[in-house]
């Protein structure tokens, strides 16, 4: 027993400076479910900035602040954070090393935000705790701290994700010819989309992302409009419409991809004139009943799905009104005409409603009635509501491209009518949302999107750390009785 005693002590003694050396853990948590809410920003009251990783924590090591009370001021694209008594937003906890505390949040977002899919320190803050992350490359993956805008298509057994431009931490500039990974899906063994996805880049000898859209000349190239089609011969084939630019507003080519396998990366198939700005896959496609439709975000170009009308761009048929030679005046699909938009329909009926279709496009907030303005998109089939089913961004809003709204009708060309804000960014982008059908659960009573969260176009001149210009995926329940108004 004497010589058990010292022994007792020692370890005492170890296992406590070992805790006084250990962060301290605060988790965010979903007042409904708790679940931990990742992009919750925090400061202290000397305003040292914090934010949560994809499960909703962060790692409190602040020298000098450990082992006091700290108050952490709150912050998180929709959701409510608790006032105190003097009405400072944020609650204030014991810091001990080693300790831990809840701070429950109330959401007010329909949608709930779930993680982030790329980036750098993904759940860098439940690694320092000591936690176990559900992904196999937690902290860096592909050596990428940023991606712009995604295409995802599953394709000969993988799900293929293409991006735009991609950062990485060596130097500002990354690379600018479309970056790739791929996933499993749940049922051939991938992450359940409500845990999170498990990209495997596509990378260079130096581990770093590389190009899938390599062409020799030089500007940066942007895919979209990915989809798969049978060739003469069965074999599934990838293509993809390319735009190469020398910058954001000065397109220098564009045209079609198909993808080599053998090689894995998009070779160029065909350059397109200036005049069809619209005849090749764009946006979102979408396969139904033989035709690729491209949601950009309405439904309102198509092409029948064969190898050889995709690569056809007089094979293209755009949405709009019949022409007077057949005596129609009804919407429909043609070779002949443009497609209408948002804008040029909504020009046409103030100007001659009583002889137009009704309106397709429409789109309004259903309990205000003020028009939404739709960005970009994706429209998919929703088995469970037996609707099609529209997850559009908003030009303008609480923030600029900020917004996103759900819409459901009955055809994929609509009519879209009224909308349901289910995420709200305040001063932030959220563009270009997708809707990954191959995702949905519950018969799609659960479905799943996401988009990019940045500071571009925003105004906003403060970025996230590590969330900045990446992909955020959320979840949306259909059922939600606040949905119901769109089928009013």
């Amino acid at each position: 027993m004497s010589r058990l005693v010292p022994a007792l002590l020692v370890l005492f003694v170890v296992s406590e400076l070992l805790a006084a050396d250990r962060p301290f853990e605060l988790r965010v948590i979903d007042s409904d479910t708790g679940r931990g809410i990742p992009l919750v920003e925090i400061e202290t009251v000397n305003r040292i900035p914090y934010v949560t990783d994809s499960a909703g924590r962060v790692a409190f090591d602040e020298p000098g602040l450990l082992g006091q009370r700290v108050f952490f001021e709150m912050r998180s694209h929709g959701y409510e954070v608790p006032k105190d008594a003097f009405g400072a937003v944020g609650a204030s906890v014991m810091a001990t090393p080693g300790g831990r505390a809840e701070v429950k949040l109330k959401r007010r977002n329909i949608a709930e935000r779930l993680y982030r899919i790329t980036g750098q320190g993904i759940y860098s803050d439940s690694i320092k705790l000591g936690h176990q992350a559900p992904l196999k490359q937690p902290l860096l993956n592909g050596l990428v701290v940023g991606q712009d805008s995604t295409l995802a298509v599953p394709y000969r057994g993988k799900v293929r994700w293409f991006w735009g431009d991609t950062s990485r931490p060596a130097h500002p500039l990354g690379h600018f010819q479309t970056a790739g990974a791929t996933s499993l899906l749940p049922k051939d063994g991938g992450l359940d989309p409500s845990i999170g996805v498990d990209l495997t880049y596509f990378t260079r000898e130096d581990g770093f992302s590389r190009p899938m859209a390599p062409l020799p000349e030089q500007g940066l190239v942007w895919i979209d409009g990915v989809l798969t089609v049978a060739d003469g011969a069965g074999r599934e084939v990838m293509v993809a419409h390319f735009s190469r630019r020398k910058d954001l507003g000065t397109q220098l080519e564009h045209g079609l991809l198909t993808y080599d396998d053998n090689k894995d990366v998009f070779v160029r198939a065909k350059t397109l004139d200036e005049k069809n700005s619209w005849r090749h896959p764009r946006g979102q496609a979408t396969l139904h009943e033989g035709y690729w439709y491209f949601s950009h975000p309405f439904a309102t170009t198509r092409v029948r799905a064969t190898l050889a009308d995709v690569l056809n761009p007089d094979r293209y048929e755009a949405f709009g009104p019949g022409q007077q030679a057949t005596g129609s005046s009804a919407y429909e699909f043609g070779v002949d005409r443009e497609p209408i938009d948002q804008k040029s329909e909504a020009a046409a009926l103030k100007k001659n409603a009583a002889q137009l279709p009704s309106p397709q496009l429409q789109l309004v907030a259903a309990d205000s009635g003020q028009a939404v303005t739709a960005h970009a998109g994706s429209i998919r089939w929703n088995q469970h509501r037996q609707r099609w089913v529209l997850i559009t961004a908003q030009i303008g809003g609480t923030s600029f491209l900020g917004e996103v709204w759900y819409a459901e009708a009955q055809h994929i060309t609509g009519p879209w009518s009224k909308a349901v804000k289910v995420v709200t960014h305040e001063k932030y982008s959220f563009y270009n949302p997708v809707q990954h059908a191959f995702f949905d659960a519950d018969n799609g009573k659960s479905i799943y999107f996401e988009g990019t969260y940045t500071l571009t176009f925003s105004g906003n001149t403060r970025p996230t750390p590590r969330y900045e210009y990446n992909q955020v995926m959320y979840r949306l329940d259909v059922d939600d009785p606040r949905l119901a108004a769109v089928r009013q």
